[in-house]
Parts: structure tokens; C-alpha cells; sequence
């Protein structure tokens, strides 16, 4: 049998999304749903950090930073789109956050569409932590 990553908190953050995309349904921006998911996963007492700046190495030496707009009780990421489908470009940015920040899976929620869509993403190559 399969273990899947963070199989409670990724249901949690489904049924938040819902909550969200039923109050408000398809048309708005992305800043309007990060900050309905906020006010949702909050009330249900749960850690919520908005945007995150993250730091981007490149063989020992900083390049940039990814700015992450929802990381949910430190384990998951949250990548929030407003457009008509979830597109691999997303799926891939969402990778690079894993990659960036250590952490395991990222969720990246498609407000946009007249349903809603969430893609689930997985870092095989985990590393230590983000402080």
C-alpha cells in the first residue's frame, strides 16, 4: 500500500478550498483567494504563512527568492492560480518551491476554472527543513 504524503492536512486544505470556491466561485484574483483561504484555514486553527520569501542557492551562492504564497502548518505549500486550467508550468513551480524550501508536497489550487482544480505535488528529493 501506498503511504501518501500528508494525506489529513491535504484533505483539510481541499475541504478549505471548497469553502472558499463555493463563497466565491470562479472570476476573482489571485490576492482575493489567498486572502479567503487565510480567513478559512485560520478559523479551523491552523498555522498560515503568506508569502513566504524563500532563498535560491546556486552552487553555494544566493541568486534569489521565491516568493511562496501559502505555506499551511509548515508542511505544505499552497500555489494559488485564477486562470482557466492548472498548466505543468504550475506543477513545476510548485516543484521548485519543494525543492527550495525542503519540504515534501505542495498543492497548487485552481480558483479560475467553473470547477475548481488541485493538483498534487510531491518532492521525491527531500532535504532538510527551512528554519
Amino acid at each position: 500500500m501506498v503511504d501518501i504524503v500528508e494525506k489529513d492536512l491535504s484533505y483539510q486544505i481541499v475541504q478549505a478550498t471548497y469553502e472558499v470556491f463555493n463563497g466565491l466561485g470562479p472570476g476573482f484574483g489571485e490576492d482575493i483567494y489567498e486572502e479567503a483561504m487565510v480567513i478559512v484555514l485560520k478559523k479551523y486553527s491552523h498555522e498560515v504563512e503568506r508569502q513566504k520569501s524563500v532563498k535560491i542557492y546556486f552552487q553555494g551562492h544566493e541568486i534569489g527568492l521565491h516568493k511562496i504564497d501559502l505555506i499551511f502548518d509548515r508542511r505544505v505549500i499552497l500555489e494559488l492560480k485564477a486562470t482557466a486550467e492548472i498548466a505543468q508550468v504550475y506543477k513545476q513551480q510548485a516543484l521548485s518551491y519543494l525543492k527550495a524550501t525542503g519540504l515534501q508536497i505542495a498543492l497548487v489550487i485552481n480558483f479560475g476554472a467553473h470547477r475548481l482544480q488541485v493538483a498534487r505535488v510531491v518532492n521525491t528529493k527531500q532535504k532538510e527543513k527551512f528554519a
